[in-house]
Formats: C-alpha cells, structure tokens, sequence
C-alpha cells in the first residue's frame, strides 16, 4: 500500500514516518477504541474514580483499582427530558444494565475465566476477583458521584460502595464483560490483546438522561490477560487518576469489528449521523478524523506526552484514555519521550500528530471491507486531509496562548520562533505560557524580566530574545478593542498554573507507598483549578523549577 505523505508540520514539532504493516483480521481491531470519557475514582486496590487501597502487610506491593466511567450523551441530543430526582443515599435501589451490550453484540459461548485464544466475540463473561486483603477507599471524585452517577457523597463512605468498586459486589442488572480487541503496538499488529485487568460492569442512565458505562480497572484477571495477574499496582492508579483529574479540568477530553459492531457503535454513540444514510461509515470516519486532529492539538497545547499512542490506547470518541508512562513536559523539548520503554522514541511529542494518522490509517484499512470503490475513496481524501485540521487547531490553541486576537500573517512564525527559543534554553514549557500571562507588556518591553517570572528569565538569557519580544508587542497592538489587563485576564484562562508533572506524581506515589496520601489529597484539590492560584500549591513548589532530586526522574510501561 503506498505510503501517505508525511504531515506539513512546522519545524517544532518533527514528522514520523510509520511503518506501513498491514493488519491479519480475526477479532476486532482496535484501530482507535471504543470507549467513552472516563472519570476515575481513586481506590488503593480499586477503581470508580475512586482510589482504592488494599492494605497488606508490610514489604508486600500493594495494588490499587480505578473505576472508569465512559459517556454516552446520545439521549440528550435525541430530546430526552431531563427528570428532578434526589441524589441516592444508598446503593439499595442503584442498578446497572448489561443488556443491550449483550443482546446486540457477540459473547463468548466459553463461561470459564481463563487465559486463551477467544474467537468469534466481541465481550466475555468475567467475574472480577474481590480481594484477600482488606480495603481502603483513597480518594473519590465528588462530581462524579453527584453529577453522574446520581449518588450521594455519602455513599461513598459505605461497606456497599466499598464492595462494588473493589469487585466484591455485583449489583443488580450487572453482567461483567471483558472486552475483547486487536490492535498496532509501536507499528507492529500485536494479534490479540484485550482487557487483561479491566472489567466492564455495566451501563448506568443518570437523572440527565446520559448514558455512561463504568469499568473496574485491576480488578482481576480475564481470558486476555497473558502473564498478568490482573491487578494495578499502587503506583501507576496514583498517576492515572490524578492525571485524568488533571485532564478533565484543563478541558481536555478524558477516559471497539463488523458491521453488526460499527453499526451499534455509531447509533450508541453518534446520534448526529443517522443509522440509515448509505455514507454512514464515511460520515463516521470524517468525524473521527477531525476529533483525532482536535484531541492531539489540545495535548500539544498543555505539553501533555501520551507515552504509548498505540491503536488500542486510542479512541474512536477522541478522548484520552490508557494513562501509563505519560508525562507533562518540563523544559520545551520536541523530541521529549516520557517512556523509557519506546527505544525508538516513535511517541516523542513531536510526533503524536503524525501517529494520529498512522492510527487513523489503520482505522481506514478495518474500515474498507464495508465502503464501495467511491467511499474508499471519499474516505482517503477525508485522512488526507487530517494534517491541515491538526495544524489549523494546534495554530489557534497557541495564538490563544499567546493572547493574539484574531488572525495575522506573521502568527505562525512568532509562535515557531518563541518555542524555538524556548528549545535552546531549555525552558519551561507550562510557566514560560503562564508568566506571559502574567507579566505586563511594560515590564517585557524593558526586558528588565525579575525572578518572580523565572521561566522566562531563562529564555531572556537567549540573543534573539529581544527580537521576539519585539515582534510579540508589535503583533498585540493589533489586538481590536484590547487592553493589557485583559490580555493577561484571557491568557490565565487557558494556560494553566499547575499540570501534573512526574515528581508531582512521584512525590505523591512516595507517601502513599507509606500510607501517607495528603499529596494525593492536595493534588487532586489543585488539579481540580489549574488555572487558579493556589497558596497550598506554591508552598509545595508546584509552580516551580523542578527540584534536583527530579531531575532524571524517568517512568516506563510499568509505571
């Protein structure tokens, strides 16, 4: 098959060329998944946006579980009323169904839980497996339980909650499912893959009419789970929470092949298409395209590295999911790798862009069994186009950032220009954006910067940086009907204070592995306002230079 051409991106953020393998079919593959936004809880040995802790004894690795919750806000779109109810103060009447999933999709005829080949189904029938040790609930997601799952905080401090997010209890209506899927795993078919420690409990449909399915993560083993014991350990629950807590407050979306399956997926899940337009599977496609380019932009725009882009780690509804060893860049680096394990460093962040459409691709190559000759063909002008929608979307994040109203010739140099900058001197990505919100166009213009805004300190050090200011300042008089009050009011409102960077992370994962988890506590609490300061946060550091101690900080596959 030829090679699609590589993506016309500026300088800053360096191309990819993938290898172009081809796909053996056989179970689904899961060129981008099917799965909806997930809120998590946080249970030390659990999970439902809760974090669950399972206490052990000492010198034993403790294991956690996360509770996903994927939308469907399709019955809203479709008139659905939105009915006055009070919040649940118990799990007593609280069901969950399984049924559509069931009734419309293939399951495996095999009822034993066990590691296997599975042919012929989309889901199998798997129990989680409660755990020996006692458990502890960690932190929990208020809005989550309130706004979509309806309940009570209070709830959350129940025997009941506690059993169903650790796997303990199966309420009512629930038929756990592993789901099965195939995909690409740094550019090579990986066959079958599956969910080796996730188990799906159901779909829940909240007072507003949404419909949302939540999954147990490391909550026991499945038939997919190869050489693992189906568990998530302490560690990598901490990072994956925070980090969709994170995610979810920078606006940014977070956390499957017949016809039969795209059918079902497209009428569950977009409700803009109808089920019955013979173009159905293009429309679909066009849509994932453009929601693909958007999703990478916004990463790009916080300095977010997804670490592992696989086409399983992917989603057909474009939002973040399979958080592993992510990482927020630190000093501005296009070829920042947060994943020790990627030896060929094919996820650098420069190059999400470009595994977006190796990912997308793959998705086309599943698809064209079911398009005639003139869709395949509508449908490769579609991918072809995917590179002008990213850049169009990265460009407009970053004039955003930069406070720039409007469009001008020149906005694309000054952007590639100041990140260049910021390349040299290494420095850091998420201040250096934030204290141009926060410093006067007066005190850049005497180019006097003082340590309050060290970030750009660093990059003052460069020759060239008074050119760019130059051009900056110049670029902002042609702000219509602006003020420099006002710029630095826009630009605190998309350039956040605080992301989740590693050591943040790993200073939080340090206390909780000794039963300490006020750092899980507070980040959680800050991540919840990034744009907003924090005195809490500036005494812990959190908006400064990375500590020492962090400097080599690296994570992996199994972080």
């Amino acid at each position: 098959m030829p090679q699609r051409s590589r993506l016309p991106v500026p300088s800053f953020c360096p191309v990819y060329a993938g290898r172009n393998t081809t796909q053996r079919s056989g179970f689904p593959c899961r060129c981008l998944t099917w799965r909806l936004p997930i809120p998590q809880l946080l249970l030390l040995c659990v999970t439902c946006h809760a974090l669950l802790c399972s206490l052990v004894q000492p010198g034993l690795e403790r294991s956690a579980n996360l509770m996903h919750l994927f939308s469907n806000r399709s019955n809203l779109e479709q008139g659905y009323c939105e009915t006055k109810a009070r919040l649940a103060s118990s799990l007593d009447f609280w069901t969950l169904s399984s049924e559509n999933l069931i009734a419309l999709l293939p399951v495996d005829p095999v009822k034993e839980n066990y590691v296997r080949k599975v042919k012929n189904c989309i889901f199998s029938i798997a129990f989680p497996t409660p755990f020996k040790s006692r458990v502890h609930l960690v932190a929990v997601s208020k809005e989550v339980l309130e706004d979509i799952l309806d309940l009570d905080l209070s709830v959350s401090e129940t025997d009941a909650f506690i059993q169903l997010v650790s796997g303990e209890k199966i309420v009512f209506g629930s038929i756990p499912l592993a789901h099965r899927y195939g995909g690409h795993q740094f550019g090579i078919w990986a066959d079958q893959l599956g969910d080796g420690r996730a188990h799906l409990i159901g779909i829940y449909r909240n007072r507003q009419g949404e419909k949302w399915e939540l999954q147990l993560k490391g909550s026991g083993k499945t038939p997919y789970s190869r050489n693992g014991d189906g568990r998530a350990v302490l560690r990598s629950s901490v990072r994956e929470f925070l980090c969709s807590e994170a995610m979810h407050y920078l606006g940014i979306p977070t956390s499957r092949a017949a016809r039969t399956l795209l059918d079902f997926i497209i009428q569950e899940h977009f409700p803009s298409i109808n089920v019955q337009e013979p173009n159905r599977y293009v429309d679909f496609f066009s849509i994932v395209v453009s929601e693909t380019a958007q999703l990478i932009a916004l990463w790009m725009s916080v300095g977010f590295a997804h670490g592992v882009c696989n086409t399983d780690n992917f989603s057909l509804l474009s939002i973040t999911i399979d958080y592993g060893p992510f990482g927020f860049m630190e000093a501005y680096n296009p070829d920042f790798v947060p994943n020790t394990s990627d030896d060929e460093r094919r996820y650098k962040i420069g190059n999400q862009a470009n595994i977006g459409m190796f990912n997308l691709n793959k998705l086309l190559q599943a698809l064209n069994p079911l398009l005639d000759p003139g869709q395949k063909q509508l449908a490769a002008q579609i991918l072809e186009g995917y590179p002008v929608l990213y850049y169009t979307r990265f460009t407009e994040l970053f004039r955003a950032k930069l406070g720039l109203l409007g469009e001008r010739k020149g906005d694309d140099d000054l952007i590639a220009f100041l990140l260049h900058l910021m390349e040299k001197t290494e420095a850091d990505f998420t201040m250096t954006f934030r204290q141009l919100s926060e410093i006067t166009q007066s005190q850049l213009q005497e180019l006097n910067i003082s340590q309050q805004f060290w970030a750009l300190k660093t990059i003052s050090k460069h020759q060239l940086f008074p050119a760019w200011v130059s051009q900056y300042l110049l670029r902002l008089k042609s702000n219509m009907n602006d003020s420099d009050s006002e710029r630095r009011k826009r630009m605190t409102t998309v350039n956040p204070r605080y992301v989740l960077k590693n050591w943040m992370a790993e200073s939080a994962v340090q206390k909780a592995e000794r039963n300490d988890f006020s750092e899980v506590h507070l980040l959680q609490q800050v991540l919840q306002r990034p744009f907003q300061k924090h005195s809490t946060a500036e005494k812990a550091g959190y908006s400064s230079p990375t500590p020492a101690w962090a400097k080599d900080l690296q994570v992996s596959c199994s972080s």
